[in-house]
């Protein structure tokens, strides 16, 4: 199966298209203050208009509340949830639709809370302290190998660029691959040259497995 590839952190239209038009799969939109690549819902919901079907778009939240994840849902049209937060099992659990709980990889133990989420997947992130992700920093992928016992998809991200996408799909054989800072001119906005030979090395890299 050819490895999922989501572009994170978009706020530009066109940045949107582009990475359609290169193959991604998934679309990912931040609703966290705190992050460089925050965006509106009013200026989601106008990207998103633009995208075609079969393209997910994903809402990224760090410790929302339940009220503000499905008003938000509902003014923007996402149709998936990734949790960067302190967000509890029973939490994501309440959301009828793909919900995927993001880790933040330091260690082996760092991995055990996994088996407590009954999600979509779990995407697996460098841990950086005061982080909660988009901070450009990769972590031991054998680590990701160890998360995959659990039984659940595994999206890798962290540190990930078009240089090294291909061996980081080579070497853990993930189902999903997540990039944001990697393939950015400056903060939420993407270079799509660095975008297009992102997505052509992971999907080359996948097919070659």
């Amino acid at each position: 199966m050819q490895v999922r590839v989501k572009i994170c952190g978009i706020t530009r239209t066109a940045d949107a298209l582009a990475a359609v038009e290169a193959g991604a799969d998934a679309l990912g939109f931040v609703f966290t203050e705190r992050s460089p690549r925050h965006i509106t819902a009013r200026q989601a919901a106008s990207i998103i208009r633009h995208i075609p079907p079969f393209i997910s778009r994903v809402g990224l939240f760090v410790d929302a509340t339940m009220d503000d994840v499905a008003l938000l849902m509902s003014e923007t049209g996402i149709d998936a949830l990734q949790f960067h937060g302190d967000e509890s099992p029973d939490f994501c659990d309440r959301f009828h639709c793909t919900t995927l709980k993001a880790i933040r990889v330091r260690n082996a133990a760092s991995l055990k809370p996994i088996r407590n989420y009954a999600v979509s997947g779990i995407l697996l992130d460098a841990h950086v302290a005061g982080k909660h992700g988009g901070t450009g920093s990769k972590f031991d992928w054998s680590l990701a190998l160890e998360a995959k016992r659990f039984g659940k998809p595994i999206i890798l991200a962290g540190g990930l660029k078009p240089d090294n996408v291909a061996e980081a799909v080579r070497s853990v054989n993930p189902y999903g691959i997540d990039v944001s800072s990697g393939v950015e001119a400056s903060p939420g906005k993407k270079d799509i040259a660095k975008l297009r030979d992102f997505i052509a090395a992971a999907k080359g890299a996948s097919l070659m497995r």
